[in-house]
């Protein structure tokens, strides 16, 4: 760890608030992101886990999540419509689309059991993206971010929040606090 000079001129103490970081260093962290994330897309089965259910807390009908690229795409903004387009318990995948078609990474799963009010107010995850988008800016590419909904999630929250936690080991995206250490998000400065 580097010891601030309280000495120096501001500007000088203005890089550690700011993390700079070039175009070649963000691009090799997303294709490590998405060479985990696009082979996943391509299996046609979803993930099975061996571990016995004791509680019955799956899904009634037994269904798992699909491809987050097959649920309908929504602005972030969504919360703020007149008509929100969501309702009830659901799982919510946050996407970047800069790299283009079939190359989407997913960056963050959630779940709720209020589809149309998570996403107002704070959340961690609008500070990773906040972050992430100036370091796309900065590196003269384009921020291009989506959220999706699945509400076909259970409608019991700890079943929910089972089912959300096998969705991000088998997703693993970096923006999830069970994540941010093995994709070291090198883009934002304090790690929470």
């Amino acid at each position: 760890m580097r010891q601030i000079n309280l000495f120096a001129a501001p500007s000088a103490m203005q890089l550690d608030t700011e993390l700079a970081l070039d175009e070649g260093t963000l691009q090799a962290w997303r294709q490590r992101v998405l060479a985990h994330q696009q082979p996943l897309r391509q299996s046609t089965s979803p993930p099975v886990s061996n571990q016995t259910n004791l509680f019955g807390s799956e899904p009634p009908d037994g269904s798992l999540p699909p491809d987050p690229l097959s649920l309908p795409s929504q602005h972030l903004q969504f919360w703020r419509w007149p008509s929100p387009p969501n309702q009830g318990a659901a799982l919510y995948y946050v996407l970047d689309h800069e790299l283009g078609d079939n190359k989407e990474i997913l960056l963050y799963l959630g779940e709720t059991c209020q589809a149309d009010r998570r996403w107002k107010g704070d959340h961690d995850c609008k500070d990773y993206l906040a972050a992430y988008g100036e370091c796309l800016v900065r590196c003269g590419l384009r921020p291009r971010f989506s959220i999706r909904f699945w509400s076909d999630a259970p409608s019991d929250t700890r079943a929910r929040r089972r089912l959300e936690q096998q969705q991000i080991r088998h997703w693993l995206p970096p923006f999830n606090k069970e994540c941010r250490q093995r994709w070291q998000t090198p883009f934002h400065n304090q790690p929470r």
